[in-house]
Formats: C-alpha cells, sequence, structure tokens
C-alpha cells in the first residue's frame, strides 16, 4: 500500500486518467474528489460489497428460477442471437452506480 500526505487543494494522479483531490478535512474526515472517465466505474468500498455479493447471489440462482424467466425474453432472433434486453432502472440490486458519484 502506497500512503501519501495531501492537504486539501493538493491532487493524487492514478495513470494519465484519474486524479484524486482533498476538498476538506473536518475532525477525522477527509473528503475527496475524484475525476475519471465514466467508463471508470468509482464506488465506495461498501457499495462495491453489496454489488458483488448480489452478482454472487445472482450467479448462485437455482436453475428452476430461470426457467420461470426464460418465457419472459424476446425470442431469438435468425441465427440464435438474441436481441438485447433493456437494463433495468436502479443498476444492480437497486443500487445506482451514478448515486455515489458526483456529477461532471
Amino acid at each position: 500500500m502506497l500512503i501519501l500526505a495531501r492537504r486539501i487543494g493538493e491532487t493524487i494522479m492514478i495513470g494519465d486518467q484519474v486524479e484524486i483531490s482533498v476538498v476538506d478535512i473536518k475532525g477525522d474526515q477527509v473528503k475527496l474528489g475524484i475525476k475519471a472517465p465514466s467508463q471508470v466505474k468509482v464506488y465506495r468500498s461498501e457499495v462495491y460489497a453489496a454489488i458483488q455479493e448480489e452478482n454472487r447471489a445472482a450467479a448462485a440462482a437455482a436453475p428452476e428460477r430461470l426457467s420461470k424467466v426464460e418465457g419472459l425474453l424476446p425470442p431469438a432472433a435468425p441465427g440464435g442471437i438474441s436481441p438485447a434486453a433493456p437494463s433495468a432502472p436502479g443498476g444492480v440490486g437497486g443500487i445506482s452506480p451514478t448515486k455515489n458519484r458526483p456529477a461532471r
């Protein structure tokens, strides 16, 4: 683990595209600003852990539950490729990755 000391207004670069700035320090809380390309997902660790747990639970879903979903899927296109279904609002398990990310 790399440990760096920074003051308010100072930044840290991760690669060429991710910039982390110290925005404020009050007591034992540090506020960080993160600039990253939209394709780089940035999560608080507890949100990331919840997403991973939802993914594990979905991967372990019982096959009999999956057969119920098959009837809801659109028919396959010629050649056996089915069209992509629209993604559900709210992200994985109701956790939206954009809710925890500052507006750009």
